[in-house]
């Protein structure tokens, strides 16, 4: 079953309010409707924000976002820990090395644009694993990065089950790959547009499942 976390904020409150039940993500960047999440929701995705700081070029402080997780971060949320898009291996490892929540209250992330070793590394870790759309792959569903995705899940099959997989801003090819969950913006930019209840939008999203196994693919040039 795929879970889906709906992006955050969403504006006005009593449209949220038809939200409660479901799962949100509420991102470090942007927390307006944290508290209305962990109260209401099944399940909180707590993004560190770095793909807003990216695309804002700015900095971000993580010790705020470690003092930020600590008063409510626990079961059934999640975090993911920070990182740095097109940062490079050495220092998102050394973000990894900082971070000290457990383990099944986390997730890390694989930049789509890295090697495959880091990928299986990652995995060995005890969280989830995050995948992110980076470099020659930011593209979300074009050649490049369904070629690159399937590499990555050729790959883990490899190793044996499939860890939890989280596609970041993934909910349009949630259906396309095992994630065991996506998170989206969606409904809280579009519903407005579409003239649609964000409830019935978000019910429609959570109805499409991608599967749960994987068959590996034969892709020319199979190198990661």
């Amino acid at each position: 079953m795929t879970l889906h976390y709906h992006g955050t904020p969403i504006t006005p409150r009593f449209e949220l309010n038809k939200l409660a039940g479901k799962s949100f993500c509420v991102s470090f960047a942007r927390p307006d409707d944290l508290n209305f999440c962990l109260k209401n929701g099944q399940s909180v995705m707590l993004d560190n924000g770095a793909f807003s700081f990216f695309t804002k070029k700015k900095k971000a402080d993580w010790y705020k976002f470690y003092n930020y997780l600590e008063p409510i971060l626990g079961h059934p949320h999640w975090a993911i820990i920070p990182d740095v898009i097109g940062g490079g291996e050495e220092e998102n490892d050394q973000l990894l090395k900082e971070w000290f929540f457990p383990p099944e209250l986390s997730a890390n992330v694989w930049h789509l644009d890295e090697p495959s070793e880091r990928l299986i590394r990652l995995s060995d870790m005890g969280m989830k694993v995050c995948f992110g759309s980076s470099g020659d792959y930011w593209q979300i569903g074009s050649e490049k990065w369904c070629r690159r995705v399937d590499l990555a899940f050729n790959a883990l099959s490899k190793i044996g089950q499939l860890p939890w997989i989280h596609m970041l801003r993934g909910m349009a090819v949630s259906h396309l790959y095992p994630f065991a969950s996506v998170d989206s913006t969606n409904v809280a930019r579009n519903f407005k547009n579409n003239f649609t209840c964000p409830e019935y939008m978000a019910r429609r999203i959570d109805a499409v499942q991608g599967g749960t196994k994987w068959q590996s693919r034969a892709i020319q040039g199979d190198l990661l």
